[in-house]
């Protein structure tokens, strides 16, 4: 697998990461364990070196497989993430940094997140939610230097608020954050407007996450698709939305002269042509998952006349 490097944190990291939230089974439905750990270790030896879960993840599942699945391979760079300790997600505008996160809190899930993961140091850990005004906060800056200085953590990071890309500028101005991770895809293609010619600029690591518009954008969301009972995606999908996204989905693989069945090979590929991207981390349950993605990004990035024609296609729109 092709490799980039992200950003300052000098860490190379492969152009397809491990998205682990599908495999801490809450929200989603159906994982098994043993199949995630087969999956996780089939990642690894296709060449996925970056693998990113949340303590939020099943409460610290989802970092308990991967200490599994990795107990004799310490050679993979993981990135988590900390709650808010109100547990509500996106953050909301005026909340306080005290309700979220408290400097003694944080540090308290980094010994949590270290103990679920086996390791001495997590190489990124990331505020599981932003607002840009916490960087006015002293505790804010307190406590990232503490997070640094207890040599736990490696990298510091920003997980931003879903379709809210421009939120962590100020952050990353502060020049004490090494990477963000963000919502971009064929349909939400607003980080290119102000957030990675920032990054790129500044040596700013950028992980793309949900790539596939948690499944749309893989040509597999139709009208009559269900969802079990318990899934998230059937809020997420909830009314006609299924049928709005299969429409738009139709239209660009007829714009693109690709099958649907490929939508998701379309969708990777998108990611990755952008220059400040570091790491696309795909949602991967299976290794069926994993093959497939890795060979998507196999084929490279998109030839400069059909990303061009992509472009048409930006629909920036909140379903969460």
């Amino acid at each position: 697998m092709r490799t980039r490097i992200l950003g300052r944190t000098g860490l190379n990291v492969g152009e397809i990461g491990f998205g682990a939230w599908g495999i801490g089974k809450t929200m989603w439905v159906g994982a098994e364990d043993d199949v995630s750990v087969r999956a996780l270790q089939a990642a690894r030896d296709a060449g996925v070196n970056f693998f990113d879960t949340a303590l939020a993840y099943g409460m610290g599942h989802s970092e308990r497989l991967i200490r599994s699945a990795f107990a004799r391979s310490p050679e993979v760079f993981i990135a988590s993430k900390i709650p808010p300790k109100n547990f509500v997600w996106p953050a909301q505008q005026g909340t306080p940094l005290r309700e979220v996160f408290p400097g003694d809190y944080v540090l308290a899930c980094v010994d949590e997140t270290l103990r679920n993961l086996g390791r001495e140091q997590v190489d990124l850990y990331q505020f599981h939610v932003w607002l840009d005004a916490w960087i006015a906060q002293d505790e804010w800056h307190r406590t990232v230097e503490a997070m640094r200085s207890s040599g736990k953590v490696r990298c510091v990071g920003i997980s931003i608020n879903d379709h809210d890309p421009a939120n962590a500028l100020q952050a990353l101005g502060t020049g004490k954050i090494d990477t963000v991770q963000v919502i971009y895809n064929l349909f939400d293609q607003s980080p290119e407007d102000e957030l990675l010619p920032y990054c790129r600029e500044h040596g700013i690591g950028v992980i793309v996450r949900v790539p596939f518009d948690e499944g749309s954008l893989t040509g597999r969301v139709r009208p009559d698709t269900a969802f079990p009972a318990g899934d998230f995606r059937n809020d997420y999908f909830a009314g006609d939305r299924k049928r709005e996204v299969w429409e738009r989905v139709r239209k660009i693989a007829e714009d693109a002269s690709f099958p649907v069945e490929r939508m998701a090979e379309l969708a990777l590929r998108f990611c990755l042509s952008h220059p400040a991207v570091s790491t696309v981390i795909p949602g991967m349950r299976s290794r069926e998952h994993v093959a497939a993605n890795v060979a998507s990004a196999e084929a490279g990035a998109l030839p400069p006349d059909l990303l061009q024609s992509m472009r048409r296609h930006r629909w920036v729109r909140s379903y969460y």
